[in-house]
C-alpha cells in the first residue's frame, strides 16, 4: 500500500486512526465527572499534539537516522512562525500560502546553518547549532525588531495591507485564518450522553498534514537515502574509506529536518496568528530532544508518542493545584488529607516539570528505546502468555494408559 510493506502500512494506519479519532480517544471521561480534568480532547491541545508531533518527526530524521544531535531546531520553528504571520499581514488569511512560505524560508535558513554546523560532528556540532539558535533568538528579540516586533511579538493589526484579503471584517475585527473560507477556529461539538466531543477544522487540517509528514518520513526511512544516513550514524569514518562523501547526505537530512520544523512553526501561527522570539529559545530545542528520546529515537512512531506525552503533561498536570488535590482526598480525615496534599504538591501544578523529569529518567534507565520499546515489551509479554496458554496440556484430553502397558 502506497509503496509500503505490510508492517509500515500497519504503522501508518495506526497513526491515521489515532489522528482522526483523537476527539474520541482523548475524551474518555464524562464531562460532569471528577476525572474530566484529565480529558485532553479540546481543540487547542489536540492541535499542539499533532504540530509538535510534526516537529519531532522532522527532528528524528536528523537525530534518529544520522545521530547528529541538534540543539538549535527551535530557530527553524520560530522562522516558520514569523514567515507565516508576515504572509497573513501582506497577502491573505488563507493558511496554505503561509504554510508553504514557512517551509521554504525554514529550508533556506537551514541550508545556511547546516552548511556551517556540519563541518563539525559530535558535541561540537551540537554546540554550533545551539549558538546559532541563541543568536537567532537574540536577533529576533532585540536587533530585528522592525521584522519581529521584539519582545511583544509579531501580531496582526487592522492596518495590515492584505493584497488578496480583507483587512477587517464587517464588524471591525481582524479576519480569522482560514482555508478557502473555512475558518480554523470553526468547531462542531457533539454531545453523546455525558460525553462531549469537539471536532475542530484547524485540528483536522493539522492532523492531515501530520499524516502526510509521517508518510514522507516512512519513505525516507526505507529509502536508499535513509540507508546512507544509517551508515553515517553507524560509522562515518568507515563510510569515508569507501570513497563516499557523507556531507551531502547529512546536509540534506539537516535541511529536511529544518523544513519539518518550519512547517510546525507555520501551523502554530496558522492556528494562533502570533509569532514570538520565545519559540526560538534553547528550551524549545531541548523540548523536541526530550520528545524524540522519550518516544524512541530512530523509531517511526516514537517521536509522535513522545510529543503527545510531554504536551499532555504540560497542559494537564500543570493545572492540578492544591484545590484539586483537596477535592480528591476530601473523603479522608483532615490530617491525612493535608499530609497527602503536602506530599503531592511539589509534583503537580507549577512542579509538573519534576514529575516529567522523574518519568524521563525512569524511561531512559529502564526503557532505552523509549515508549516504543515499552510497547514492544508488553506485546511480547502478551504473545508469550498467549502462546503458553495455547500449549498447556489439558489433563482431561490425555489418553489414559492401558492397564496392560502399566503391567
Amino acid at each position: 500500500m502506497l509503496g509500503l510493506d505490510k508492517k509500515d502500512a500497519t504503522i501508518l494506519l495506526v497513526v491515521i486512526a489515532l489522528a482522526l479519532l483523537a476527539p474520541f480517544l482523548l475524551n474518555p471521561f464524562p464531562s460532569n465527572s471528577g476525572l474530566a480534568q484529565f480529558n485532553a480532547g479540546y481543540p487547542d491541545l489536540m492541535q499542539r499534539f499533532v504540530i509538535f508531533g510534526i516537529f519531532a518527526i522532522g527532528f528524528n530524521i536528523l537525530f534518529g537516522l544520522t545521530g547528529y544531535l541538534s540543539f538549535g531546531h527551535a530557530a527553524f520553528l520560530g522562522v516558520g512562525s514569523y514567515s507565516a504571520v508576515w504572509m497573513f499581514k501582506l497577502l491573505s488569511m488563507n493558511v496554505l500560502p503561509a504554510i508553504l512560505l514557512s517551509i521554504v524560508i525554514a529550508g533556506l535558513f537551514s541550508v545556511l546553518i547546516g552548511y556551517v554546523s556540519l563541518r563539525r560532528s559530535g558535541i561540537y556540532f551540537s554546540i554550533l547549532t545551539l549558538a546559532f539558535a541563541q543568536m537567532s533568538f537574540n536577533l529576533a528579540y532585540s536587533v530585528l525588531t522592525p521584522i519581529t516586533n521584539g519582545e511583544t511579538g509579531l501580531q496582526l493589526t487592522l492596518d495590515d495591507p492584505r493584497v488578496l484579503g480583507q483587512t477587517a471584517t464587517a464588524s471591525g475585527n481582524i479576519p480569522a485564518t482560514n482555508v478557502f473560507g473555512l475558518e480554523m477556529r470553526s468547531t462542531y461539538t457533539m454531545d453523546v450522553g455525558a460525553w462531549s466531543f469537539d471536532f475542530n477544522a484547524g485540528y483536522y487540517l493539522c492532523a492531515i498534514i501530520m499524516i502526510l509528514a509521517f508518510y514522507l518520513s516512512l519513505r525516507i526511512f526505507r529509502s536508499p537515502f535513509g540507508l546512507m544516513l544509517r551508515a553515517v550514524k553507524s560509522n562515518q569514518q568507515r563510510l569515508n574509506y569507501t570513497g563516499l562523501n557523507p556531507k551531502p547526505y547529512t546536509l540534506a537530512a539537516f535541511i529536511i529536518s529544518g523544513m519539518y520544523a518550519g512547517l510546525a512553526g507555520g501551523l502554530l501561527a496558522s492556528m494562533d496568528p502570533l509569532a514570538g522570539a520565545e519559540r526560538m529559545q534553547w528550551t524549545a530545542s531541548g523540548e523536541v530532544v526530550l520528545m524524540t528520546i522519550l518516544g524512541g529515537a530512530g523509531t517511526l512512531i516514537g517521536p509522535v508518542l513522545g510529543a503527545g506525552f510531554i504536551k499532555y503533561f504540560e497542559n494537564i498536570f500543570s493545572k492540578i493545584n492544591d484545590n484539586v488535590l483537596h477535592q480528591w482526598f476530601s473523603f479522608l480525615p483532615e490530617g491525612m488529607e493535608d499530609t497527602l496534599v503536602f506530599l503531592l504538591h511539589p509534583f503537580v501544578g507549577k512542579g509538573w516539570h519534576l514529575t516529567l523529569g522523574i518519568l524521563f529518567m525512569l524511561v531512559v534507565t529502564f526503557l532505552p528505546g523509549g515508549l516504543v520499546e515499552g510497547g514492544q515489551r508488553l506485546s511480547r509479554l502478551f504473545r508469550r502468555r498467549s502462546r503458553d496458554t495455547d500449549t498447556t496440556p489439558d489433563p482431561e484430553h490425555h489418553p489414559k494408559e492401558s492397564p496392560h502397558v502399566a503391567e
